[in-house]
């Protein structure tokens, strides 16, 4: 006999997905913040977030406040990755390993050569040098969120950008082949194009939250 879900536990559920999304995108909030994003009782986000405390997923730092008491400022934990696309990353090691034993080193790195150019080709497809530069990281960030790289764009008041990857959803594959994300680097910058310095700062492979890169264009008038 199959249980339907009542309406309250899929709300829960609904409203419980949605703090863990919003963590995700800004790395830190407190629960006043959460509860004005999702438009319910700062009580209720409070007790989904101590639920999410009890699983590991979640874990807080207290944040100074100029009145009262301190307030606690939530994230995430690396145990709720699992909980964003993993890009089969079980299947993906083992194919990494056998394409090792298959092949050896060199034949893995042709293979990933191979795959760098297809990217390289599809990126340029969608996202192609002949767009404004911030139109083009904008369309080059869409693509990649679609692939559950949950990334965006932010414009510096100098000129220059910030291209941001909340999350890799090859991450446990790059531990195994750390060329993947060497790989990411080149193929960005081949996308991207030339007159626009790129340089990674942050990164999630080096423990970081998220993956960024600057990206200065040597001609600002792009």
């Amino acid at each position: 006999m199959r249980i339907k879900k009542s309406h309250a536990s899929e709300g829960a559920e609904k409203t419980r997905r949605a703090i863990v999304n919003l963590l995700k995108q800004n790395d830190s909030m407190d629960a006043l913040h959460l509860a004005n994003q999702l438009g319910v009782t700062a009580m209720a986000v409070r007790q989904h977030l101590y639920n999410l405390q009890e699983e590991r997923l979640v874990t807080f730092t207290e944040e100074s406040r100029t009145m009262g008491r301190p307030a606690k400022m939530w994230t995430l934990t690396p145990e709720a990755n699992r909980l964003f696309p993993d890009g089969y990353a079980e299947l993906t090691i083992s194919l990494i390993d056998s394409m090792k034993e298959a092949f050896g080193d060199e034949g893995l790195e042709k293979l990933l050569e191979i795959r760098k150019r297809n990217q390289v080709q599809d990126y340029q497809s969608k996202a192609p040098a002949s767009l404004p530069l911030k139109e083009q990281l904008q369309a080059f960030a869409d693509s990649r969120t679609g692939e559950g790289y949950m990334a965006e764009v932010i414009e510096n008041s100098d000129g220059t950008y910030c291209y941001v990857e909340k999350h890799c959803p090859i991450c446990e594959a790059a531990k195994t082949c750390s060329n993947l994300c060497k790989n990411e680097l080149e193929m960005f910058e081949q996308v991207i194009g030339d007159g626009v310095e790129i340089e990674r700062g942050e990164h999630i492979l080096k423990g970081d939250k998220r993956c960024v890169y600057w990206i200065k264009p040597e001609d600002n008038s792009k």
